[in-house]
């Protein structure tokens, strides 16, 4: 017989939680409701079963522990026993094939609301300051004639006479129980016999929502903004689910985002690339002058460091990358012409021939 520890696929010190979470990944795939006539994965989830039966037991993984495999310590799997567990699996498939669970620690009828998503437009200057702005969201929120009940005022819902308010209904299958939610209630555990006239029993009304949402500083196309809670509403006293704000930014004619860094094209004259200079640059929050080095090749790139976005990290601000892009004049008046045939009098050298040069050895 296998290692219970090596059937569940955890380490023998591995915690109550990831037990579960072990099993329920291998009952999904070996369940004979996903696995019809296939002898070998019928078997493959009675081992399963029978591993998480002992393994999720403090007393019988401690026996289990103590004597490693089955029969080498004396301890024994008594069928019967096991049988006695699978109630719990029943309740554990319900919330794998989301027959009406809610997700983890939803009970009979208590589910999770769903998430929400917005959409907000920005400017490049809202993004990069932060801003707090309004977001209407339509949401199936709880019915304010019933309250979520779902009954008509002055009734109340039943307890469901199919499963007596548990929610669940048990088919036996051989030596294995399995649970659903009831057919009758959908896992509510009660029936409306007079529904609400304003949301026919749905307990649930269509309604829009207003929420203020405050935009961090420094956001960038496509981030989510997470507001717990503000999704549509939980049904059976579920928790909400939570609203994500997606936020999209104008684009900028100046400033080039460059993930935590912006980047700006500095236009330059030939004589400041040549000689060098002083020149003026925009920043985030004003102008500031930096050194044009003598020199500089078209394309070379300049940084200010911690002038840029603020981070979303809240830890301090990412960088200006300055660009510098040689000027070359379209036309020259009388006066440029004799100044630029001076110039190349005087720097008669000829940048090609060092590729030439090069290019002659290649033949």
């Amino acid at each position: 017989m296998a290692d219970y520890y090596d059937t569940l696929g955890v380490k023998k010190g591995a915690s109550e939680e990831e037990v579960k979470k072990a099993y329920r990944k291998l009952a999904r795939k070996y369940h004979p409701d996903a696995n019809q006539g296939d002898k070998d994965a019928e078997e493959r989830f009675k081992e399963v079963q029978e591993a998480y039966s002992v393994l999720s037991d403090a007393e019988k993984r401690e026996q289990y522990d103590a004597g490693g495999m089955f029969g080498g310590g004396g301890f024994r799997f008594d069928p019967s026993a096991f049988r006695t567990n699978v109630g719990s699996f029943g309740d554990i498939l319900t919330d794998l094939f989301g027959r009406g669970g809610g997700g983890p620690g939803a009970g009979p009828g208590r589910q999770r609301g769903r998430d929400l998503e917005t959409e907000v437009r920005l400017s490049f200057q809202q993004a990069i300051d932060g801003t707090e702005i309004s977001v209407n969201v339509p949401v199936e929120a709880e019915c304010p004639t019933c309250h979520g009940s779902g009954a008509k005022p002055g009734t109340s819902p039943k307890i469901c006479p199919r499963c007596n308010g548990r929610g669940v209904e048990t088919e036996g299958q051989g030596m294995f129980s399995i649970s659903q939610p009831c057919s009758l209630c959908g896992g509510r555990g009660t029936v409306i016999e007079d529904p609400c006239p304003t949301c026919q029993g749905a307990g649930r009304t269509h309604q829009t929502k207003r929420y203020r949402v405050k935009v961090p500083a420094g956001v960038r196309e496509g981030s989510r903004i997470r507001l717990a809670g503000k999704g549509e509403p939980g049904l059976g006293g579920g928790p909400a689910g939570d609203l994500f704000v997606v936020t999209h930014v104008a684009p900028s004619p100046v400033y080039k985002r460059k993930g935590d860094n912006v980047e700006v094209d500095v236009p330059i004259t030939i004589v400041e690339a040549v000689t060098g200079g002083t020149v003026e640059v925009p920043t985030l929050n004003g102008t500031k002058k930096i050194r044009v080095p003598a020199g500089t090749q078209d394309g070379s790139v300049q940084r200010l460091r911690g002038e840029g976005p603020p981070k979303l990290s809240g830890k301090g601000r990412g960088d200006i990358h300055y660009r510098f892009h040689i000027e070359i004049p379209k036309s020259l008046t009388k006066e440029q012409k004799q100044a630029v045939e001076q110039l190349s009098q005087v720097m008669n050298g000829n940048p090609r021939a060092d590729l030439l040069s090069r290019a002659r050895k290649e033949a």
